[in-house]
This record gives C-alpha cells, structure tokens and sequence, in this order.
C-alpha cells in the first residue's frame, strides 16, 4: 500500500503557496503532481491543516448499534442460523447481509458450530447405509 507524502513536503508545498507561487508551480517544483498540490492548498485555506489523512483503517458496523438485540436473540433462542437471526433482523426493521452477521459474532467469539443447541444443523450419524446384496435379493 502507498504511503502518504511527507509532512514535510507538504508544509513546504504550502509555503511556497502562502508566499505567491501557484498551486501548479509549487507542485512543479517540489516534484508532486499539480492536482495534489491544488487539493493541498483548497484545504489548507478551508481547513487550516495539511496533514495526511487516515488511510484505510477501521469502519465502524452499523450492527454494533443493535448489540443487545442480536446477543439476546441468540439468548433467546440459541438453534437459530445467520438466515433466521437475518430474518429476525428485517423483521425489526434492520436491514443487514448475512456476512456483516457472522462478522459481528465472529468479533464477540460466538461460532455457528455444530453443538447440542443446534442439533438439526449436526450431521445424523451413522446411517444404515445401503442394503447389502443378499438382503437385496431377499436371500437373508
């Protein structure tokens, strides 16, 4: 990932603005292209600050808002899959895809996992399998 410019570079690219020179022409001179210097300029005079900005990082879930819904509707009812906790969800009027649920459980250490709440979601064990030849043919 790229990094952001300097500090440095940007406090004098600002400087050389402050002091006559165009945004282009300050670009120009200390080697960054015209369109960063134009964008550094507009907020400094708008903002005061030419600091980098936060690059990627962090996005806050919508669903963190509706913690204590989601965490007692598990409480609740402890079978339920991602689809009918989504259900659920749009039902209350909350809106949500089925990767932003698991994520959300995922980040308070709540798995979907195969267990004694959730039976039907485990596999049935050992079947009977398919009848043997003799039992087939009915000579058993």
């Amino acid at each position: 990932m790229p990094r952001p410019y300097s500090q440095d570079l940007r406090v004098r690219v600002i400087g050389a603005v402050e002091s006559g020179s165009s945004a282009r022409s300050a670009g120009r001179l200390f080697g960054v292209s015209e369109s960063v210097a134009i964008k550094w300029a507009a907020r400094w005079r708008r903002t005061g600050s030419v600091a980098a900005k936060r690059m990627g990082g962090y996005r806050r879930s919508p669903l963190d808002a509706h913690t204590d819904v989601l965490l007692r509707l598990l409480a609740d009812r402890p079978d339920l899959t991602v689809e009918e906790i989504r259900a659920e969800l749009r039902a209350r009027g909350i809106c949500t895809g089925h990767s932003s649920i698991r994520r959300f459980f995922d980040r308070h250490g709540i798995s979907f996992k195969k267990n004694r709440a959730r039976r039907r979601a485990a596999s049935a064990g050992r079947g009977g399998g398919a009848p043997t030849m003799a039992a087939a043919s009915g000579r058993v």
